[in-house]
């Protein structure tokens, strides 16, 4: 440690002192200070990519090798789940999907109106709601009010000892605790994806006849359908549900992961909403890619 530092700093902070950069111009290169954040960033990063593919790959083999095992205690479990991450969402849902249709409605009908493009407002409306906004939106807003809800539940289950308690009675913590919540989140998320979508091109139409835009409802829909083809409807699926699994994941992961106090639970949910938000931006970007590819 350099002379003159700990004079002003605390004795448990005087192990960050070790790290701190030398003055300027006494060496070159990057300072210790941020090689050493960003080595624990890229370690950090290499630990929790490790840490949630081997969960995920756990939870899919349990879901696989135990699917017929205790039928009548896990699908009403995942029923709940289902309910939970789809039905009981879905009047915010409605409201937002209307809210959507006028927010995009609202912004293109101006202009195509004024550059004499309005037969394309139905292509647009599949591009912007069904490919990209509608799956995008739908799992951030089921991240913060489902996904919170599962780091919560289950950290305060593994704080409080109930997860060893499940061990302890023969009951496997991931079939009970997370199969069911992958698999409800997974089914809701697409639900939840449709409705959105339905609302939002019904309600975009209802406001561009607000806006006397001339466009019949038989032409409007036709220039959807026009627009769509099988693989939208494929890659929808898939995309979804990709969302809801993995969003179930990392929540779950971050919950059961490591023997939790009570005060680290924030932390954990903290961290599981940042990862999640991540990879779904990441996995968006992937189909983007399919999308342009294909």
């Amino acid at each position: 440690m350099r002379p003159g530092y700990a004079a002003f700093v605390p004795e448990s902070d005087t192990r960050m002192l070790e790290i701190m950069p030398a003055p300027l111009g006494k060496r070159g290169g990057l300072p210790r200070l941020h090689a050493g954040y960003v080595g624990r960033a890229v370690f950090q990063f290499l630990v929790a990519a490790h840490g949630l593919g081997a969960f995920a790959l756990i939870t899919l083999g349990v879901m696989l090798r135990k699917f017929r095992v205790a039928q009548p205690v896990i699908w009403p479990l995942a029923a709940r789940e289902i309910a939970r991450a789809g039905v009981r969402q879905l009047p915010m849902f409605l409201f937002l999907a209307a809210a959507l249709g006028f927010l995009v409605i609202g912004q293109t009908v101006s202009w195509l109106t004024r550059v004499g493009a309005i037969h394309y407002l139905g292509g647009i409306m599949v591009i912007v709601v069904v490919r990209e906004l509608g799956p995008l939106l739908t799992a951030l807003l089921v991240l913060a009010r489902v996904g919170t809800a599962n780091v919560v539940e289950l950290g305060t289950a593994r704080a409080t000892g109930e997860v060893e308690a499940l061990e302890a009675l023969g009951i496997d913590p991931v079939h009970y605790l997370v199969v069911p919540r992958v698999a409800g989140m997974a089914i809701g998320m697409f639900s939840l994806t449709v409705y959105l979508i339905l609302g939002a091109l019904v309600s975009g139409y209802l406001w561009a006849f607000l806006q006397d835009v001339p466009l019949l409802p038989g032409d409007y829909f036709n220039q959807m359908t026009s627009a769509l083809s099988y693989l939208d409807f494929i890659l929808l699926a898939l995309k979804t549900s990709a969302f809801g699994f993995i969003i179930a994941i990392v929540t779950c992961y971050h919950g059961l992961a490591q023997p939790l106090n009570l005060d680290e639970v924030s932390r954990a949910t903290v961290r599981a909403v940042a990862q999640s938000t991540v990879v779904c931006v990441l996995l968006d970007a992937l189909f983007i890619v399919i999308y342009l590819t294909v």
